[in-house]
């Protein structure tokens, strides 16, 4: 038996391994909650149907996890971003979810999520010598959100 990190020697890691690892850990985990996990991914299109800003994550355990937010800089200012963040909470509403929660670098959307009643619940300095990471939550709450769509 040993450790190899694949990752130092120079080679990639396999998916199908690392597939493997979160199977096996969301079987753990399947004995104390449901295995619910389920990807969520809203998409704001342009005339031609080329993708102008996206968001992905995932609902598990009541959650929305947001991973990426992304609108294309010729569309930003126009009201994208925050359409695209009440559709996944609408979404996350019909899944059942009742908090969100994610993450964002403070050159990135700070101000943003604040605007729109994400609270900071904790704080990493150093990333890339000089950004810090803000981790940030919502309650969905009154389930308005799931209404709110669009």
């Amino acid at each position: 038996m040993g450790i190899c990190n694949e990752n130092r020697n120079h080679r990639r890691a396999i998916k199908e391994d690392e597939a493997f690892v979160i199977a096996q850990t969301r079987k753990y985990n399947s004995a104390f909650t449901e295995n619910d996990h389920r990807s969520l991914c809203v998409f704001a299109r342009d005339e031609v149907g080329n993708i102008i800003g996206g968001l992905t994550g995932r609902t598990y355990w009541q959650y929305l996890d947001i991973a990426f937010l992304w609108v294309d800089e010729k569309y930003r200012g126009a009201g994208y971003a925050t359409k695209l963040m009440k559709a996944a909470e609408a979404e996350a509403c019909a899944r059942g979810c009742e908090r969100v929660f994610l993450d964002t670098l403070s050159f990135q959307a700070l101000g943003f999520y604040q605007k729109l009643g994400y609270a900071e619940f904790g704080r990493l300095p150093g990333f890339s010598g000089k950004y810090d990471r803000h981790y940030l939550r919502k309650r969905l709450g009154a389930m308005e959100h799931c209404n709110d769509c669009c």
